[in-house]
């Protein structure tokens, strides 16, 4: 199979029929094999009837419906693992992704040989304070702390190469950050494709103003498990032995001042009138959490369950 098409989507009945059409337009006139997955993220409005009338009527439609809403990053992550295809594209349920681009992104995948091809919004349809702007700054610090030179890390119109999809595990709020989870699972032929935003033609936007908080902190916690993840202590047990040498030398500078104050036969003040003592005494404790976190961290990666189990309460296939 050439394609498989993974759609994640919440209360999106009215886009639904349009999309699938629009997808198996394209799929018919470039002659490509195809499915078209769409994952049900716990709708409460029609949206799963709208999916298997859909799907009777075209079998290359599938559709796995979650029982409630876990969020776009476990709809995709069910998605990746149920997919077929060669190369595997991603897109919105709400019409602003353009499937028009899906021939030339799965041709930069299989004649240009990217790993990864994200699509581009150079010209957004959105609301400039509450998207547009956040947006460009939450992407300038991804290139900067990551070095992957695309301009639209959450861009929902992706392709990749099937074994990328099948490697990477995508849960919490990371589909903001797939491009960093990909590149360090060794996927780093990354490239990128200017892409049309469509005006929202149906419906209202999910995201709410919570992802002002979110963006910086998935950031930096898929920075931190791509690293990390498999080494914990060499984050922890780093940044503990650096505070414990504080604390160290805060001893010492102690230690050392009584000594002299005693040699010289001057008055020397208490240990405990100075901040070298409450300053050595809080690095030493510090330090000393920071190597047990360590320690925890690697028995917790080591033995950690599957964290990807989600209730799915239908499945069309």
């Amino acid at each position: 199979m050439n394609i498989s098409v993974v759609i994640p989507l919440f209360n999106e009945e009215e886009s639904l029929p349009e999309l699938a059409k629009w997808i198996k337009r394209v799929m018919d006139a470039n002659q490509f094999s195809y499915e078209i997955i769409f994952v049900d993220d716990g709708s409460t409005d029609l949206s799963w009837k709208v999916i298997q009338d859909l799907h009777q009527g075209n079998r290359q439609i599938k559709g796995i419906k979650f029982r409630r809403n876990y969020g776009k990053s476990a709809a995709l992550y069910a998605g990746f693992a149920t997919t077929a295809g060669d190369v595997v594209i991603t897109m919105d349920a709400d019409l602003q992704d353009n499937p028009e681009e899906i021939p030339e992104m799965y041709r930069m995948v299989v004649e240009d040989n990217f790993d990864l091809v994200s699509g581009w919004k150079k010209k957004r349809y959105d609301p400039v304070l509450s998207k547009n702007i956040p947006s460009k700054f939450y992407n300038w610090i991804a290139r900067k702390a990551t070095g992957i030179k695309i301009h639209d890390f959450n861009c929902g119109l992706k392709a990749y190469r099937s074994q990328v999809v099948k490697s990477i595990e995508v849960y919490g709020e990371m589909h903001r950050y797939i491009p960093i989870l990909a590149k360090w699972a060794g996927f780093k032929r990354i490239g990128e494709k200017v892409v049309k935003h469509q005006e929202r033609k149906y419906g209202v936007t999910k995201f709410g103003i919570e992802r002002f908080i979110r963006g910086p902190l998935d950031l930096l916690s898929v920075i931190f498990i791509s690293r990390f993840s498999k080494k914990p202590m060499h984050f922890f047990g780093v940044l503990g032995s650096l505070v414990f040498l504080v604390g160290l030398i805060s001893t010492i500078t102690v230690g050392v001042n009584k000594l002299v104050a005693l040699a010289e036969q001057v008055p020397a003040p208490r240990v405990t009138d100075t901040p070298y003592f409450f300053l050595a005494l809080t690095a030493m404790i510090i330090g000393t959490q920071l190597f047990l976190a360590g320690f925890i961290g690697e028995l917790v990666s080591r033995n950690a369950s599957e964290r990807n189990k989600y209730l799915v309460e239908d499945t069309l296939e």
